[in-house]
């Protein structure tokens, strides 16, 4: 019984782990950063300049103090662990409810009356934060292919 679980257990390579995590986030990133466009596209000349200036910052500051030091702990984490690591353990288990919110938040300021160009900036501060976040991932799977 027990080996017939086991089969089912879907481990993976550390180090594919971290690439695996790396694609995870700069899908998400990238599909943020999508949104966050087309709907700078309804703003004014002038105004998208502010705004898409406005979301690189956040971008920036949103990688450099929350999500590095988050991809740093995960990536730790994973590399810490002996042998094969569920393919689910990219993040910490509570964290998924993080990311439940998160996606509760998104939804529920995409049908708020907050005009759509403005929402831009938070949708391209976390989406960019994401992507540049993901380049870690990368670092650290490329450097650990020895």
């Amino acid at each position: 019984m027990q080996h017939t679980i086991k089969k089912f257990d879907p481990a993976v390579d550390k180090r594919l782990l971290i690439f695996l995590s790396g694609i995870l986030w700069s899908i998400v990133g990238i599909m943020l950063c999508r949104l966050a466009i087309h709907w700078l596209s309804e703003a004014g000349q002038k105004n998208i300049i502010w705004l898409a200036t406005a979301g690189a910052i956040l971008a920036f500051l949103i990688h450099y103090f929350g999500f590095m030091k988050l991809v740093y702990k995960n990536t730790n984490r994973i590399l810490s662990k002996k042998g094969k690591v569920c393919i689910f353990a990219f993040q910490p288990w509570k964290s998924y409810l993080t990311i439940v919110v998160m996606i509760t938040m998104g939804t529920a300021l995409r049908h708020s009356p907050v005009p759509k160009p403005y929402l831009s900036v938070i949708y391209m501060g976390f989406g960019g934060a994401m992507i540049l976040s993901s380049l870690v991932y990368y670092r650290h799977f490329f450097k650990n292919l020895k």
